[in-house]
This record gives structure tokens, sequence and C-alpha cells, in this order.
């Protein structure tokens, strides 16, 4: 229990002294889980609330589709990335391979199918009386469209925070499209899964702190969201 105590009170003394490597991890993880997030809430707010609100041809087989892609393993997203990005891969030549942008790219395939699934959920289950009622008072499309997103508000900001606490937490598409480089694309969990490896404990103490700290803020956020 020695070494688990001194590993605690090392990582303490990471954080607090400002320890470039372990900084540079967290900066990593924030920097490509943002733009994952940002691209995954743009395009994956509209496609949930058209999956949720409208009726059409095929819906049932694409809101399978969409379920079926919230399980799939992010070391199979991470593969198909790879596969695109690579110097061999249809987009190698844009340079993505082992940058943060490529790690955001495979993070976004992870998010998206969260935010469309738990968006269309959470219009599927707003009263279906508001859109009568917005009609008759001569809502335009538009007006219809962010008056029902406003309605189920907590729905999407909980469909958000849950896609966000998956992209933050894991390891198989930063790993193999970043490539874990230090100072680089080295990310909270790689660096964690290394530094262990390597025997750095207090290391991937310190940087385990910081990745609990931040899904306890995402847990807060969510039980906020539920009790509304």
């Amino acid at each position: 229990m020695d070494f688990i105590l001194a590993g605690f009170i090392e990582a303490f003394q990471l954080l607090l002294g400002g320890d470039g490597e372990t900084w540079s991890a967290v900066t990593a993880t924030i920097k490509a889980s943002t733009g994952s997030m940002a691209v995954s809430l743009v395009l994956g707010v509209p496609l949930g609330f058209v999956l949720g609100y409208f009726d059409f041809p095929a819906k049932r087989q694409t809101r399978l589709v969409v379920d079926t892609a919230l399980a799939l393993p992010t070391v199979f997203i991470g593969l198909m990335v790879y596969a695109f990005i690579s110097n061999r891969g249809p987009l190698g030549g844009m340079g993505l391979l082992f940058t943060i942008s490529g790690i955001a790219i495979g993070q976004t395939f992870l998010a998206l199918p969260v935010v469309i699934a738990l968006s269309a959920t959470a219009v599927e289950s707003m009263d279906r009386h508001l859109k009568m009622l917005l009609i008759s008072l001569g809502a335009s499309r538009r007006e219809l469209l962010f008056s029902s997103l406003w309605e189920v508000r907590y729905g999407v900001l909980a469909a958000g925070l849950t896609a966000y606490g998956r992209v933050m937490t894991e390891v198989g598409i930063s790993m193999m499209v970043g490539g874990n480089i230090k100072w680089h694309t080295r990310t909270i969990t790689t660096a964690i899964a290394l530094e262990t490896g390597k025997g750095m404990f207090s290391t991937g103490i310190a940087l385990g702190v910081v990745l609990l700290v931040i899904a306890f803020g995402v847990n807060v956020c969510l039980s906020f969201l539920r009790s509304k």
C-alpha cells in the first residue's frame, strides 16, 4: 500500500508543479475532444431531430444502424480511420495521420452516433401536441425547428455530455490514429497506459486524477439535467 500512497503524493506534486509532460497530454486531450464534439453537435443534433421528428421510408432501418453504431469498438473506428488517412489511403495526402486533427476525426465517428441517437430519443419523447400548436400559431419551419429543440434542450445537452464523456475516455482511436507521440498526440488515456506499463505509477495517477475530475464534472452536469 505504501507505493500507492507515494504514487498519489507524487501525482499531486506533478499536477500542482505544472509538469510539462503531464499537462501536454491534458492539452492534447482537450483539443481533440473539443474539436470532435463541435463537429458531432453541429451534425448530430439536426440529424437526430430529423430522425426523431419525421416519419420517412426506412426510418426503422436507419435507427437500427445508428443504434448499432453506438456499440462500435474504438479500435475498429481507429482502424477504419487509419486506413483512410494513412499514406496508402484515399486521404493520405492530407497529412492527418498522427495529428490532433486525425484523432478528432476518429472521435467524431465515435461521438456522432451517440448525439444522433440520444437527440432522436429526446425529440420522440416531446409532446406531440406542440407541433400542432406551433403550426396553428403560424410558425415557420425554422421557428418550428428551434422551438422544438428548445423544448427538448435538456435531452440534447445530455446527449452532448454523454458523447463527451465517451470521447474523453477512449483509448483505441487515440493510440492508433494519433500514434501516442510525446508532446504532440499523447492524450490522457494513452499516457496512462504507457506510463503505467513503464512503471511510472505517479504520472499515471496524476493523469487519472485529471480524467476522474473531468468525468465527475460530466456526471454532475448529467445529473443536474436529468433532475430538470
